[in-house]
């Protein structure tokens, strides 16, 4: 696979929605008939994303170019209470079933945790289920830890997470990467093979 991670071009905006739809099947299997209609709703638009402050980074394969992004991240700068502008993964999405445990979904967050770096922040945030195999047990792998006591700003996301039902089928949690800034020198990131795609079910896009 010659996979490369690179910002979203305009034109594939439109393939963003059916790369995360294709992740609801496995909360369907997981879930079964307590899976609750946040995590199973077709997803916003590529281009609804592409209208938040943040980044939208892609994965990308020569050989499937046909078909459009295997994978994508989303990237958020959310306001602070304290007025700094912090880092948060939103979504990751790999297009299942075909491009699961290719390591891509590690690659897109590798990137992620680079190009929030580069931005100038120390950590990288998210919200996600504490057990699900290829939620917590995931990013935990790639170095994030649960976030004790979240800031406002993510328990307000927290907050939303509850209104849309998402708690009533496990237990979530925000986690949180620190980033070193020590140095910004880029490096090739390997590709694993250990886990599926992911979808987080935090929609929608604050």
């Amino acid at each position: 696979m010659s996979l490369s991670v690179r910002p979203a071009r305009p034109s594939e905006m439109r393939h963003l929605a059916a790369v995360e739809d294709s992740g609801a099947a496995p909360f369907r299997d997981w879930f079964g008939a307590a899976a609750v209609p946040a995590l199973l709703a077709p997803a916003v638009s590529g281009a609804s994303r592409d209208a938040v402050p943040g980044e939208l980074l892609v994965a990308a394969d020569p050989a499937y170019a046909g078909t459009g992004p295997l994978g994508f991240v989303h990237l958020l700068w959310l306001d602070a209470d304290d007025g700094s502008v912090t880092a948060h993964l939103e979504q990751l999405s790999v297009l299942l079933p075909d491009h699961g445990r290719q390591g891509i979904g590690t690659a897109l967050v590798e990137a992620a945790c680079e190009e929030a770096r580069w931005a100038g922040h120390s950590s990288l945030t998210l919200c996600t289920y504490r057990d699900v195999p290829w939620n917590g047990p995931f990013y935990r792998r790639l170095g994030f830890v649960e976030d004790l006591d979240p800031p406002a700003h993510l328990e307000r996301i927290r907050v939303a997470e509850r209104a849309l039902g998402l708690d009533r089928c496990g237990v979530r949690e925000v986690l949180r990467r620190d980033l070193d800034r020590s140095s910004r020198s880029g490096s090739a990131h390997k590709l694993p093979t250990s886990e599926p795609g992911h979808r987080q079910g935090a929609r929608p896009v604050p």
